[in-house]
């Protein structure tokens, strides 16, 4: 009797899946190579810390971990060490909370509109730059990113927590392949119903989204109390705050509030919608009449200085340590585009970039809140983890305080997640998610580059190993 060819086949890939197993593929047991703390107690003594409140740092503090929880915080020989501690000599270091990274991704871009996911090197990279929570901000790939949080969640796989953003929200009009375009609300609602049911946790409206359908978005997100964050276009900020919009991405980049002649609905074009950011009088009271309805409305703005640092001339090339992460295909890809940038005439974006940041810290100044994240898209060079440093850097150029810029980047995520109670800052009874720089980040900013070891609950992953482990990976996996 001859034996079924669809059973002979699923033989064949069980065994084929369990000697991949053997071999390593797919298991997760090489994670424990970047352990290098995993101690029940944990004492950093003598550490520069920046706690995340936005209070002034503090110098020769020590911090106690127990079981994975801050149980103790204060002046060096004020603060009783356990003596079953590991103690770490925190002498010319900074300790900082872990950081909560609000627009990031899986995915990566390959080349013509493609996106790939990076399952392998970016959740590492992403804990490897400080990165011990972030919010995928859209998705092309829903379920690996439910699959891939979960698996953290569990301890299969390392990386940060993951708050996952369902697939883009969003209306007709975008040439990308892998993006849903809504036909009207009612469209929007069975999205939105189907996606709560598989467990997404946040959502986002993209820019061809039309009025309609993101009064309905909302309606369903904050019935399951979740929250609606955008990158809009068709739709202005003012409109979106009027609507009930709690997130609005990118700062101001995204506003085409100042276009004139805009229709309901309709995006402009990315053209005069650049102009006319490019020619606003940022002291305007239009502008201020904007920002204080924001605020009144407690609509949450996010910072993405890097990637549109990648589209500005004159601003530096990602790092080389940034670019060995790279396969050659999209490394070349990357710097071909920055070099054309490099040499632009009459070039606009530095305009832009100047007036866009000077407006975040308008919005904050004005009684904001500002979160940050990184957005790996565009042409390539933010990458996950070296770009959760360098947006750290770049909140500080713009003007923030070093205790300001930590603060955008731990307890106001934490806050707006509704998570403060647990992470986002250094204290007593909080998890201890916390970052062990090597240097003084309150007098040299690049200190932040030198993260030696990034703690998630008190285990501690040693972020050189994690880096080193995934050069020349990103564009692959």
């Amino acid at each position: 009797m001859q034996s079924n060819p669809s059973t002979a086949i699923k033989s064949f890939l069980l065994t084929l899946f369990t000697i991949l197993l053997t071999l390593g593929f797919g298991s997760h047991a090489a994670d424990n190579e970047f352990v290098q703390y995993d101690q029940p107690a944990l004492a950093f003594k003598n550490v520069l810390l920046i706690d995340g409140t936005g209070e002034p740092a503090k110098s020769e503090q020590t911090v106690v971990v127990v079981d994975g929880v801050i149980t103790q915080v204060g002046q060096a020989g004020s603060v009783d060490i356990p003596s079953s501690a590991k103690v770490i000599d925190g002498q010319g270091k900074s300790l900082i909370p872990g950081l909560i990274m609000m627009h990031e991704h899986m995915f990566y871009p390959t080349g013509k509109r493609n996106y790939t996911e990076m399952l392998y090197s970016f959740p590492r990279l992403y804990l490897a730059g400080g990165a011990t929570t972030i919010r995928t901000a859209g998705t092309t790939a829903p379920y690996a990113d439910l699959n891939l949080r979960d698996a953290i969640t569990n301890g299969d796989s390392i990386g940060p927590d993951i708050d996952v953003t369902a697939p883009y929200l969003n209306g007709p009009g975008l040439p990308i392949l892998k993006i849903k375009a809504l036909q009207d609300a009612q469209n929007a609602k069975r999205m939105m119903q189907y996606w709560n049911a598989e467990g997404v946790t946040s959502y986002k409206a993209y820019m061809h989204i039309r009025q309609d359908e993101m009064k309905e978005v909302l309606k369903q997100a904050h019935a399951q109390n979740h929250k609606v964050t955008g990158h809009l276009c068709s739709v202005t900020y003012r409109e979106a705050a009027q609507l009930g919009i709690d997130n609005l991405e990118h700062g101001f980049f995204a506003a085409s509030d100042f276009v004139k002649d805009k229709h309901k609905d309709v995006c402009p074009s990315g053209k005069d919608t650049h102009q006319s950011l490019h020619d606003l009088d940022i002291d305007s009271q239009e502008v201020n009449d904007l920002i204080a309805y924001l605020v009144e409305k407690d609509v949450t703005l996010t910072s993405t200085l890097t990637v549109f640092e990648t589209f500005t001339k004159g601003r530096p090339k990602a790092r080389e340590t940034a670019l060995q992460a790279l396969i050659p295909q999209v490394r070349d890809q990357y710097e071909s585009r920055w070099e054309a940038i490099s040499k632009q005439e009459n070039a606009t974006w530095p305009v832009v970039y100047n007036k866009m940041r000077t407006l975040e810290k308008k919005f904050v100044e004005a009684g904001g809140r500002l979160m940050v994240g990184t957005d790996p898209t565009g042409y390539g060079g933010v990458i996950a983890g070296f770009s959760n440093q360098r947006a750290i850097e770049l909140l500080y150029e713009a003007g923030f305080s070093i205790e300001q810029t930590i603060k955008i980047a731990s307890l106001n995520a934490a806050q707006y997640l509704d998570r403060d109670d647990t992470i986002g800052s250094i204290e007593q009874g909080k998890r201890a998610d916390l970052v062990l720089v090597d240097g003084d980040l309150s007098t040299d900013i690049e200190s932040i580059r030198n993260m030696q070891t990034v703690f998630k609950q008190g285990i501690g992953y040693d972020s050189q190993k994690l880096i080193e482990k995934t050069k020349s990976v990103v564009g692959l996996h």
